[in-house]
């Protein structure tokens, strides 16, 4: 029998210990940047992984590989029924367990969430006008989206984060705002630019605002300092001289963090992928379905990891968009 290595390493040396777990494809907003306003085709729900399927992958990816932290994506992950079910079977495993939503239910779930095992939160929010919300995700749902944001604070998810996608001629005329509120809420946002995984396929280089010009017009109003990159995650980050706490930046696009990725994904689905932008997918729910064993799927991620690429190069004559979008991909 093949011997199964402790860590998941590519090419580059670089050791993936971050799964993001996409656990619907499904979403009751339509975020311009996400999925279509219309004709959305969902998967049907037998093809989806069960929690018992979700557990295994998670739990072969802890056990076998020592990835310590799992974010849970969708779509959007709270219209998965009995989520806080999964919360438990997930934290047990001793990860350090995340949720990204966009906050529409969070009112709602957020006690039973943490009281589930859920250690940290992050809430899409790309507006703090009523109108522009609704325009930019089909849905008047900005007072829901607010209340629970101040629901995650209050039952103690720490940290809160806020990712705002920063849009040229859409939204960047707010970030000033957004810092600010930020500050008064006491929970850190993190600016994304604008990535080509809309459904729609409308993206150009112009709607993309660069992390240097984000930070250079909240530097004019609240005065930051960098902060030392320590680890491999996305985000830049940057806190207010004053004290006032911090942000993050994520410069997918003008400044890409690829040499430093340690993160892989499993698709609602049951796909395995090792980039957002990969054109290659694994099919670990097949496996499974199978009758594979742990070392199968084991060997499978492996032997996918060993194959992930230097980069997404977007922006290169070369790139080439992934064939599904965000939301079906997992954000």
């Amino acid at each position: 029998m093949a011997v199964v290595p402790t860590e998941l390493v590519d090419s580059y040396g670089r050791v993936h210990r971050d799964l993001r777990v996409s656990i619907t494809d499904r979403c009751n907003f339509r975020c311009r940047y996400c999925m279509p306003t219309e004709g959305m085709v969902w998967q049907p729900r037998d093809e989806i992984l069960t929690f018992e399927e979700i557990e295994r992958v998670v739990r072969v990816a802890v056990q076998r590989f020592g990835v310590r932290s799992v974010r849970l994506t969708g779509g959007e992950p709270t219209v998965r029924a009995h989520l806080p079910v999964l919360i438990a079977r997930l934290a047990a495993l001793g990860v350090d367990l995340a949720l990204t939503t966009n906050g529409a239910s969070l009112s709602l779930l957020a006690e039973d969430l943490a009281a589930a095992g859920l250690s940290r939160i992050n809430v899409s929010l790309d507006s703090l006008r009523p109108d522009r919300f609704a325009a930019i995700t089909g849905r008047d749902g900005l007072d829901r989206v607010l209340e629970g944001i101040g629901a995650a604070v209050s039952v103690g998810l720490a940290p809160v984060k806020i990712n705002m996608v920063v849009m040229a001629g859409v939204n960047d005329d707010e970030v000033v705002d957004m810092a600010e509120f930020g500050r008064r809420q006491g929970v850190e946002v993190r600016f994304i630019e604008f990535m080509p995984l809309d459904a729609q396929q409308a993206w150009a280089s112009s709607d993309v605002v660069a992390a240097a010009d984000i930070v250079a017009a909240i530097d004019a109003v609240f005065p930051l300092e960098g902060e030392p990159r320590t680890s491999s995650a996305p985000a830049q980050r940057w806190r207010y001289r004053d004290g006032g706490g911090s942000i993050g930046v994520i410069p997918t696009v003008t400044e890409s963090f690829c040499t430093t990725c340690d993160r892989v994904r499993l698709t609602a689905d049951g796909q395995f992928r090792t980039c957002l932008f990969a054109t290659d997918e694994y099919d670990l729910r097949g496996l499974m379905r199978g009758g594979a064993s742990d070392d199968e799927l084991a060997s499978v991620m492996t032997s996918a990891v060993s194959r992930k690429w230097a980069g997404h190069q977007i922006g290169q004559v070369h790139f080439i968009r992934p064939s599904r979008s965000m939301s079906q991909i997992g954000g």
